[in-house]
């Protein structure tokens, strides 16, 4: 039988030193999904990263044997050790699972709470899954259902309004250390989605941005079009360390960008004037030693949470809603689940009573005299009518089982009848293929 888990490190477990060794950039992340899949006791995976978690979801027979499979995997990615490795993971099962997910895609989770690019960070990491085969009846409908209770979350409450962007609390925190923004210097280092939130969050400011962006120009021009920026190539990176007031990081880089020591070579240049850094990637886009030079103020991702713990008061109410939605969905999650665990059972007695009535026809076969086949047709169908009637009240009483004695009462029922263990369950008796599902699982 099967079980869902979810595994993971993320800002609230784990340092920024360990989460960038955890990364699954493009590329890494199909690696580690072909290479979890390999695993026997893996059946469906998905992977998700953001700059503030790596998870991964499984689909699994074996629960200690994938987590054990995972650990080493992850650990082996990362050129770290398991052991220095488990008390950064965390490890949910089954509802706990989905409950997990739906709160990450709801910004529930989020170092900034209702942000809203971790929304399409979970489509893209579950259309990235299905591009790879990796995911199957339990992972699409958890994701699936996941991305709309988040959609829910911010249609129907106001979790997501204002500052909800790592992006726009970067610019706040710069705000207050350098005061009025519009005649400053602003360098953004990146082209991506955090860079765009960025670059929004400035213009509030009345600030005209640069953007320096390598591989993704064309969307760097159209940001810098978009917000009245300029574009400027990689070379001039230096040229431009040397005149910026702030700059701000975020690519998708698996290397740093600016190295201490190439920023050690401009500050010269920049006659005592303070420069500001503000690195929003993960792994660091800004050599940490760059806080070490003079006149130089680094600040990291990590660095950012005394600034959100005070938007958190705001959001606190629409937060509550927010979490009252999730708990609503994760019922229908978990009914659902629970018809999962109890269909190979239900399959399981009804293909006992077929064989049951298989077994009296086939033994009293030849004591019938001058039986007609359309009789003996009738006889056959009055056997299986008999068998189904009788089975009809006890799988009708298990369907609506409460989830804290279903498992029970299963395993009881299976001694009963001396079912066998992996029985498959029938197409007919849900929307999706077999997928049996363990009792939830404390964690």
């Amino acid at each position: 039988m099967s079980e869902l888990l979810a595994l993971g490190a993320s800002h609230k477990t784990a340092a920024l030193a360990i989460r960038e060794r955890l990364a699954l950039p493009e590329g890494r992340a199909e690696t580690v999904i072909s290479e979890l899949l390999a695993e026997p006791s893996v059946q469906e995976a998905v992977a998700l990263f953001t700059c503030n978690r790596t998870e991964l979801y499984l689909v699994v027979s074996d629960p200690v044997t994938a987590e054990s499979a995972v650990l080493s995997l992850l650990a082996r990615q990362a050129g770290i050790r398991p052991t220095e490795l488990v008390d950064a993971m965390y490890t949910f099962a089954n509802c706990d699972a989905a409950r997990h997910l739906y709160r990450v895609a709801s910004g529930l989770d989020s170092m900034v709470v209702g942000e809203t690019e971790v929304q399409g960070q979970v489509k893209r990491a579950y259309e990235r899954a299905l591009a790879l085969r990796s995911t199957g009846p339990l992972t699409n409908r958890l994701f699936r259902a996941a991305l709309a209770t988040g959609k829910r979350v911010r249609t129907q409450t106001r979790i997501s309004e204002g500052r909800a962007s790592v992006a726009s609390v970067a610019v706040e925190l710069a705000q207050e250390l350098l005061g009025d923004l519009a005649e400053r210097r602003v360098l953004i280092v990146g082209a991506g989605e955090t860079a765009e939130g960025t670059a929004q969050a400035l213009h509030a400011h009345g600030v005209r941005t640069l953007f320096v962006a390598n591989r993704r120009r064309d969307r760097a021009r159209a940001l810098a079009q978009r917000f009245g920026g300029e574009t400027l190539s990689f070379d001039a990176l230096p040229r431009e360390l040397a005149e910026a007031d702030i700059v701000i990081a975020s690519t998708a880089s698996p290397h740093t960008i600016v190295g201490a020591e190439e920023l050690d070579q401009v500050i010269a240049a920049r006659t005592g004037r303070p420069l500001l850094l503000i690195d929003l990637a993960v792994p660091r886009d800004i050599d940490p030693a760059c806080a070490e030079l003079p006149g130089v103020s680094l600040h990291d991702v990590d660095d950012l949470q005394a600034q959100v713990a005070r938007t958190r008061l705001v959001r606190s109410a629409e937060a509550r809603r927010a979490e009252g939605i999730v708990e609503e969905e994760i019922q229908t999650f978990a009914g659902w689940l629970g018809t999962l665990e109890v269909l190979p059972t239900v399959a399981a007695l009804r293909a006992h009573g077929d064989e049951v009535v298989a077994g009296v026809l086939a033994e009293n076969a030849g004591r019938w005299e001058g039986l007609s086949e359309r009789d003996a047709a009738r006889v056959d169908a009055l056997a299986h009518a008999v068998a189904k009637r009788l089975l009809h009240e006890p799988t009708r009483r298990l369907k609506e089982t409460e989830a804290d004695r279903r498992h029970t009462r299963l395993r009881l029922l299976r001694e009963l009848f001396g079912l066998e263990e992996d029985a498959p369950a029938s197409a007919d008796d849900a929307e999706t293929p077999a997928a049996d599902v363990r009792a939830l699982r404390a964690r």
